[in-house]
């Protein structure tokens, strides 16, 4: 904006110059121009006056005096003629005396009793002249004829010095204004630096440096003061609703763990026949602690801000998957890693882990036994610099309107089983929007559901080698703990 400010004001200057100065350097040249021609054509007519007489007087042998003398005087070259147009003298003595001339068109005009002028360009000095021929007459009798000729180099070196002078004050008034708009141009973009750094911190949630309000335009002030009071009560506002967060995490967990104890306490004194309430009951304040703390981890994941980071994306694939085929093994669902090498991608720091664990958690719930989910990453096409990472199931898919609503916050198909929260596909895709990527929703091409992750890679120069499947986990034997149905996030999973 400085730079533009700038550029603005030295534009504004110069078109002013150039309509002033251009202008008067034209007008001063033709009018140093026309004075000097007048002065050569003054100058001539007088020579003429004074070798007419000399002629009239028969003191013909005076001329070649007066006409040098004249052309020292004036650096001019001087020929004169006779009535006859015949040669009486030459300042320079390159033609012989006696040479006839009366036909030549200026010659021919003077002798006729008639003036004439012109500049042409003198073979001898190589250089431009202002040519005066004027007849040396009494009344209409023309008794001799003079030609001068004066060279332009002092009018033409006054009018470039001139030219040169008016540049000079051009560029002065430039560097001048230059200076001035420079220090005007940051009095007034000052404050707008200020605020752009202001809401630059404010928008990584961590503002620490307040624009000044004192500084640049009255505009620019008011402005500067109205994002202090937005920016502190924002501020203000999220650091209640974080506290209100951790607190409440804190609060709840102790009242849930407590319920579920007093109803498993239950369990030796109750009928037989009330037994599946009470296994009811308590899957339930296991369902609502898995809510609370998935809305927990949605609060804090919309209030926090975190720079991203570069994360190895194959790494964490091979990881989540080695940890999840226990799990799938429990319910003989094979786990097959596919693709090529991917490198490192842009995420938050632990936002990886918690979306592949979620995505794999909704397949592991939807798939019938001896199918397979595949953990597949690719090259986004036609998407430069995006990677994929596939989690596709055989399970029962959904139709468009459940892929359009799945990502609503509590909302579960009417078949789905009642273990879920509804919170692990809002959690995927706020965790995905943070590092700057997406997620999306498919129907896999043999049936089931492929949910797509996109993100940014940060390995720009590596190049997409061919897809190749990885070997097939499974783990069907040993004892394994129950699938976990939703996983409890916490921001400070994410934020170490």
């Amino acid at each position: 904006m400085t730079r533009r400010l700038l550029l603005s004001y030295l534009s504004l200057t110069l078109l002013v110059l150039l309509c002033l100065e251009v202008p008067f350097g034209y007008v001063y040249a033709r009018g140093e121009m026309s004075r000097f021609t007048g002065n050569g054509q003054q100058a001539a007519g007088m020579l003429a006056e004074v070798l007419e007489e000399k002629v009239e007087r028969r003191v013909a042998a005076d001329v070649p005096e007066v006409v040098a003398s004249f052309a020292r005087r004036t650096g001019s070259h001087v020929i004169v003629v006779d009535d006859k147009g015949r040669l009486l003298t030459d300042s320079r003595n390159d033609m012989a005396t006696g040479t006839d001339l009366s036909a030549q068109p200026d010659i021919a005009t003077a002798l006729a009793n008639g003036s004439r002028s012109r500049t042409r360009q003198d073979p001898a000095l190589g250089e431009d002249v202002f040519l005066a021929t004027v007849p040396g007459a009494s009344g209409s009798t023309v008794r001799c004829v003079v030609r001068a000729s004066f060279p332009l180099t002092a009018v033409t070196s006054k009018v470039h010095d001139a030219w040169l002078a008016l540049a000079a004050v051009g560029l002065g008034v430039l560097a001048a204004v230059a200076l001035i708009a420079l220090a005007l141009a940051r009095w007034i973009t000052g404050p707008v630096r200020a605020l752009e750094h202001a809401t630059t911190q404010l928008a990584d949630g961590t503002l620490k440096d307040l624009p000044a309000t004192d500084l640049g335009p009255p505009e620019l002030r008011r402005l500067a003061s109205s994002f202090v009071r937005t920016a502190t009560r924002l501020q203000h506002l999220l650091k209640a609703q974080h506290a209100f967060a951790s607190e409440a995490s804190h609060q709840l967990k102790t009242p849930l763990t407590a319920l579920r104890l007093r109803l498993e306490n239950f369990e030796p004194y109750l009928d037989p026949r009330a037994q599946p309430s009470l296994d009811e009951a308590v899957g339930e304040v296991e369902r609502l602690s898995r809510m609370v703390h998935g809305l927990l981890a949605l609060a804090r994941l919309e209030n926090a801000a975190t720079t991203a980071e570069a994360t190895d994306l194959d790494s964490f694939v091979a990881d989540r998957a080695a940890v999840w085929t226990a799990f799938a093994g429990e319910h003989y669902v094979d786990i097959v890693v596919a693709g090529p090498r991917i490198g490192r991608v842009w995420t938050i720091p632990g936002a990886l882990d918690q979306i592949i664990d979620n995505l794999l958690s909704n397949a592991l719930r939807v798939s019938p036994p001896d199918t397979t989910i595949t953990l597949a990453t690719a090259w986004a096409s036609g998407v430069p610099g995006t990677v994929e990472l596939h989690v596709i199931d055989q399970g029962p898919g959904m139709t468009e309107d459940q892929r359009r609503r799945a990502f609503d916050r509590f909302w579960r198909a009417n078949d789905a089983d009642h273990e879920g929260t509804g919170l692990g596909l809002p959690i995927v895709r706020q965790l995905a929007r943070a590092s700057g990527g997406e997620v999306t929703l498919r129907t896999a091409p043999g049936g089931g559901l492929d949910a797509v992750v996109r993100l940014r890679t940060a390995d720009t120069h590596r190049a997409a080698h061919p897809r190749r499947p990885r070997p097939t986990m499974r783990a069907r034997q040993g004892a394994v703990p129950p699938v976990p149905t939703e996983r409890p996030y916490a921001v400070s999973d994410w934020q170490q």
